[in-house]
């Protein structure tokens, strides 16, 4: 180990000293400096905080958001559901010898059915002093009983007065007097980087409120419902929240929440919060909400075509010159496509002024139009751009605007969403291009076809022998379909028939 000598320390005391002397002096004199007041804009007095135009500018802000809560929060309410559910119990398992050394050790079992109450908390809005509240299709779906608690502890029962499951839309109604309520917004107008408020009722608690900012618009293709052109934002969203108000900073409605994109979790977790979580457009819930009112359903633009994402190859090929834009599969025969002069090959590029980023966006824009009004699609045929005016009919037996359809509830087939194989849903199933019918994109649990084993993302290649090539021949054979069915399934590249009984 090296030594440090005597002599060194001797020959170095001298300069250390003064560097001793030195550092003292400095820390005085910046003692001396702070204290005669050379920083005021940093300075806090005793029990004071701090102040200065920029914390003035922060306050304000602050006074604006507690504003927005104040006028937003009366009209957010805490649903409570109540659904009645009858179990099967065995009379062997009800037999008082039995149960005096077993109990209920064995639990529900097959047999007599017993009711059993199953709760749920959810969260919706006030949109009109008539009592209609906004919320979420799932939050309220085959409840038996409704109550709704508003924020100053006023309670009432709730009808529903419809739902829509393929946008995840709900409304119920309460009957009172002096309702607080908050208005639509419009969330075509709605750009990246927005301030936005979330309102909801999470765990249980009453009534919280999150901030954060629009990260994108038009997201679609995330599987979460049928129709799909959802806000995304980082604003949290909690268990619970679900079917709250996204609001933006003049305090109108610009969406309903509805879900978050959570990690999965191990057995007996829940997926946490990751910052991104979506709202459904005030453009397509208050659409989809005055149908309801209305009629009891919703009613759908509908064009009549089937259409497809681009890739570079086919981008080359039909002459784009990015990937923005949905390929025309397929144009049905008396459709108002065909009326308005769209053709098989075309690429459709914009709809009414707005970039057309995908097929999925594409369909929720033609779906969340009123059946009758126009359209302008701006087109590209063999490369050259076009303009054209189609005006939309009422989309016929659950078909969707550009590519779904449902069987109606008679039909052994009932439960089946479906909608159009195209090019760029067979190469994410991993089939060949020669795989032809509609492929399962939603499918009820208690449906004949669950109970068979079908699931999302199969192909029906036939119906009782007969090819279907697309979602109308679907449609129109699904609709004829009763007593036992035969259908031809792909999955994954091999085929086979299943027999579907009512």
């Amino acid at each position: 180990m090296r030594r440090v000598s005597k002599q060194f320390l001797r020959d170095n005391l001298f300069g250390l000293s003064l560097t001793l002397i030195g550092l003292l002096f400095l820390a005085l004199a910046g003692v001396l400096y702070l204290g005669h007041g050379r920083f005021p804009e940093f300075a806090m007095a005793d029990g004071q905080g701090l102040e200065g135009p920029e914390i003035d500018a922060l306050e304000k802000q602050n006074r604006a958001f507690e504003r927005i809560a104040q006028a937003v929060t009366p009209a957010v309410v805490n649903i409570r559901t109540t659904q009645i559910i009858k179990v099967q119990q065995s009379p062997f398992f009800m037999d008082p010898f039995f149960r005096q050394f077993f109990g209920d050790m064995f639990g529900p079992q097959m047999g007599i059915p017993r009711e059993q109450r199953e709760h749920a908390l959810g969260s919706g809005v006030i949109v009109s002093p008539e009592g209609y509240i906004v919320t979420n299709s799932h939050v309220i779906a085959k409840a038996t009983e409704i109550e709704v608690m508003l924020a100053d502890k006023r309670t009432f029962k709730a009808k529903v007065v419809g739902a829509d499951p393929r946008t995840d839309v709900g409304v119920i109604k309460i009957d009172g007097k002096g309702l607080p309520t908050v208005p639509w917004g419009d969330s075509a107008s709605l750009k990246v980087g927005a301030i936005v408020m979330a309102f909801g009722n999470p765990f249980g608690l009453n009534f919280t409120v999150t901030r954060g900012i629009v990260s994108a618009v038009g997201r679609s293709g995330l599987g979460i419902e049928q129709y799909e052109d959802f806000i995304q934002t980082d604003a949290p969203f909690n268990p619970g929240n679900s079917g709250g108000a996204l609001i933006n900073v003049r305090g109108q409605v610009i969406g309903i929440n509805t879900a978050i994109l959570s990690p999965t979790q191990g057995p007996g977790g829940q997926g946490g919060w990751t910052g991104v979580g979506f709202a459904i457009p005030s453009n397509l819930v208050k659409h989809a909400m005055e149908s309801l009112i209305k009629t009891g359903k919703v009613s759908r633009g509908y064009l009549g075509l089937a259409v497809g994402d681009l890739n570079p190859a086919l981008a080359r090929q039909f002459k784009v010159p990015d990937l923005s834009g949905v390929l025309i599969n397929q144009v049905e025969p008396g459709a108002p496509a065909e009326k308005g002069g769209l053709k098989q090959g075309d690429v459709i590029r914009t709809l009414n002024g707005q970039t057309v980023d995908g097929a999925d966006r594409f369909r929720a824009l033609v779906a969340g139009a009123s059946p009758g009004s126009e359209m302008t699609l701006g087109i590209l045929r063999e490369g050259q751009p076009l303009t054209l005016k189609v005006s939309l009919s009422e989309q016929p037996g659950g078909a969707a605007g550009g590519g779904a359809g449902k069987p109606s509830s008679e039909s052994t087939l009932r439960g089946i969403t479906a909608q159009e194989l195209t090019p760029s849903i067979r190469e994410q199933l991993g089939l060949s291009p020669q795989t032809r019918g509609v492929v399962i994109s939603d499918l009820e649990e208690d449906s004949p076809a669950a109970q068979q084993g079908l699931q999302p993302g199969d192909v029906i290649e036939s119906i009782n022998r007969q090819p279907v090539r697309s979602l109308e021949e679907f449609d129109r054979m699904a609709a004829q379909a009763t007593g036992d069915v035969l259908l031809r399934v792909n999955r994954q590249g091999s085929s086979a028939f299943v027999v579907v009984s009512p």
